[in-house]
């Protein structure tokens, strides 16, 4: 049996093969490009209100800190001052707490290009 060339499929030459790949990663660069800069505005976004958000809950907590002190000045001023101090110890051993499970618990930033990623993955592989 003698078959023809033309009842063989087409093999892929070199260069469809080479073009095919620059696309791929063309397309996973400018993904990746993209998931940069949208984190990149979230951190800036996230750390000017944080920012703000902090400098305002001191000027409030300096102001609180103040009042009791004074109400409490002729009777219990050390008691009102060390009070307000756990008070502050303990509510900043929660804030650390919390800080280091977030740390722990934060997502992937790049997790869409790393799903592209293994997508064409499972295609590109028999």
């Amino acid at each position: 049996m003698n078959t023809a060339p033309h009842d063989e499929p087409p093999k892929p030459s070199l260069k469809k093969l080479g073009g095919a790949l620059v696309g791929l990663l063309e397309g996973h660069f400018e993904l990746l490009g993209i998931e940069f800069q949208e984190e990149k505005a979230r951190s800036l976004q996230l750390f000017l209100v944080a920012g703000l958000g902090l400098v305002l809950a001191l000027l409030i907590l300096v102001g609180l800190s103040t009042a009791v002190i004074i109400f409490f000045w002729d009777t219990y001023r050390i008691g009102a001052i060390l009070g307000l101090c756990a008070v502050y110890t303990i509510a900043l051993i929660i804030c650390i707490a919390r800080a280091i499970k977030l740390a722990r618990e934060c997502a992937n930033p790049f997790q869409a290009t790393l799903e592209e990623l293994a997508r064409n993955r499972e295609q590109l592989l028999p």
